[in-house]
């Protein structure tokens, strides 16, 4: 397996598999949507991407947003999106990608990576704690969708 960072040249490797990971939420599959929010991020250098290749094969992606701690005056990261193609899962794709993602916020010298998943979603919670992430009981999570 090989992981890369994410760039222009990988947005055509990329988008199927972003769009199958909204698909995953339940929103509707919307190729060309995918395909121009992810072209944005990159060109604006808002996220970090990296993908997993099996061979010449994307097989899977996680990506990650910037943001900072005003408390620990550092940069953090928000792991939004991991997701790996289904034929591939259960070969340890995810948690190559989490590794990358984690060396290199490490790296950059992140206070943290946080992230969130829906509650049903048993797998990947398995993985994440595998991988030494904690539930934050100390902190409420608020919402307001506008």
């Amino acid at each position: 397996m090989n992981v890369v960072k994410g760039n222009i040249s990988c947005l055509e490797d990329l988008t199927p598999l972003f769009n199958a990971y909204r698909i995953f939420y339940e929103q509707q599959s919307d190729v060309e949507g995918a395909k121009e929010f992810l072209k944005a991020r990159i060109q604006k250098d808002e996220s970090v991407i990296f993908m997993a290749y099996e061979e010449d094969i994307a097989v899977g992606f996680v990506q990650l947003y910037p943001f900072f701690s005003s408390v620990g005056m550092q940069r953090a990261f928000v792991l939004n999106d991991l997701y790996v193609d289904m034929t591939f899962r259960g070969k340890g794709v995810g948690k190559v990608l989490m590794e990358q993602a984690f060396r290199f916020c490490e790296m950059e010298k992140a206070r943290f990576v946080l992230l969130q998943t829906a509650t049903n979603n048993h797998t990947a919670k398995a993985l994440y704690e595998q991988m030494g992430m904690q539930i934050d009981h100390e902190n409420d999570c608020y919402i307001k969708y506008l």
